[in-house]
């Protein structure tokens, strides 16, 4: 593939990574002339000790102004509003997010209402409306996988409407992301596995996309390479903290990757999904990626191929034919998923149809396909996916991806020309 003409690349977050990285903090925010932190989280984060962690790793040099806990699995912009009452009420002067992409999402929105002056999220939708400098904002992930600490974008819900919202601006991004294995330790299998696929979905399409760029294209690289070696490991052994230390910088990686060359047909449907079914991103992502792929070989095979040797190793990639490099990836995909599904026990889910609530009822019913793909229409996603994606082509991924069944390729394409279904 040529190099594109023009691209631009973008990261200005400061990343401090290691066994030890959160006790940087204090130092880090004082050299930003911040002092009196709001802390953003959780119940859960709470829950499992993880605050009193990063409270020790903070010492008596800095005062904590306030902590909510309040943000929930999907997070509104009401949740925002209220929270930034909390930092004004409280004269705090940065934010320390601790959570995964709920919460730090949730702690964009408040920085932009903080710093800018409203009461309001809702005053700052559409692009460039977040237009300066925002308050000082330290990001530590909890989970290896939304990469939300290293993105531009929050997404926050407007439950009036039912829709998610995007805020777009580099002013968003947050000032440093601090990636600890301490913070993953107690993250459970199931949820290592979804969030760690939701990264891999996020340098695969990052690496096959039409923005990609030689820049992206090196993060997204050595993040799939990270969780391919690493990932099935960390399941199986929770304890391994080299592998979490991995899995958390393939996280920020695929982050910067996507976040400069965007994403295509699977965040498309699995935005949607998310929100007309609230089914979780991560086991959206891991679901619809295999899919994804096989919708986009004809036109990205050979890109898609080169996926091959981050992900299945040198040996893989030199026995296989170069023409049918791009199918060993999407089969090496789906036996992730199937590898991650027998480590947990069944609870990381394969196809739509196996995604059930705590009752054993189906999130996902076969009757909402067609809703689905008339909704994913409005997702800007698919924008920079290879092929064009219309709501018939949603149809044809939903409904394999719902059974658990390889796309028929010869639906997609025949003699060069998209065929009607």
């Amino acid at each position: 593939m040529l190099l594109p003409s023009f691209y631009d690349f973008c990261c200005r977050v400061k990343t401090i990574s290691g066994h030890k990285a959160l006790e940087a903090i204090p130092g880090l925010l004082a050299g930003m002339n911040a002092r009196r932190p709001l802390i953003v989280t959780d119940k859960g984060v709470a829950a499992v000790g993880l605050i009193g962690i990063v409270k020790k790793a903070l010492g008596s040099k800095l005062k904590i102004g306030a902590i909510y806990d309040n943000v929930p699995v999907d997070s509104d912009y009401k949740v925002v509003d209220d929270a930034a009452k909390v930092y004004k009420k409280k004269g705090c002067d940065s934010i320390i997010s601790i959570g995964g992409g709920s919460v730090i999402d949730t702690a964009k929105g408040i920085n932009i209402v903080a710093s800018l002056g409203s009461d309001t999220l809702l005053d700052y939708q559409g692009f460039g409306a977040v237009n300066r400098k925002l308050n000082p904002h330290v990001v530590i992930p909890t989970t290896a996988g939304t990469g939300s600490e290293m993105t531009l974008v929050a997404v926050i819900a407007d439950p009036d409407r039912k829709i998610k919202m995007l805020f777009v601006s580099y002013f968003i991004l947050p000032d440093i992301a601090v990636l600890d294995p301490r913070m993953t330790k107690t993250l459970p299998g199931f949820l290592t596995a979804a969030t760690a696929m939701d990264a891999m979905t996020h340098a695969c399409e990052a690496y096959f996309c039409l923005e990609k760029n030689p820049m992206s294209d090196g993060h997204a690289y050595r993040a799939i390479k990270l969780i391919s070696d690493n990932l099935l490991k960390v399941v199986k052994n929770p304890g391994d903290m080299k592998g979490r230390l991995a899995l958390a910088n393939a996280s920020a990686l695929a982050g910067v990757a996507f976040s400069n060359s965007m994403v295509g047909v699977v965040h498309n449907l699995g935005h949607t999904i998310g929100a007309l079914c609230h089914v979780p991103h991560g086991n959206a992502m891991s679901i619809l990626l295999p899919y994804g792929m096989e919708y986009n070989l004809h036109k990205s095979g050979d890109i898609i191929g080169e996926i091959l040797l981050p992900l299945g190793g040198a040996e893989i990639y030199a026995s296989t034919p170069k023409k049918k490099r791009a199918e060993k990836v999407v089969e090496l995909i789906r036996k992730m998923n199937q590898d991650l599904h027998d480590a947990t026990g069944g609870r990381h889910p394969r196809f739509l149809k196996e995604i059930t609530d705590r009752n054993g009822k189906q999130i996902v019913p076969h009757s909402m396909l067609p809703t689905i793909a008339d909704c994913m229409m409005l997702d800007g996603a698919r924008m920079s996916n290879p092929e064009e994606v219309l709501p018939a082509d949603a149809i044809l991924i939903l409904e394999h991806a719902w059974e658990g069944t390889p796309l028929n390729r010869k639906k997609i394409n025949k003699g060069g020309k998209k065929v009607k279904y």
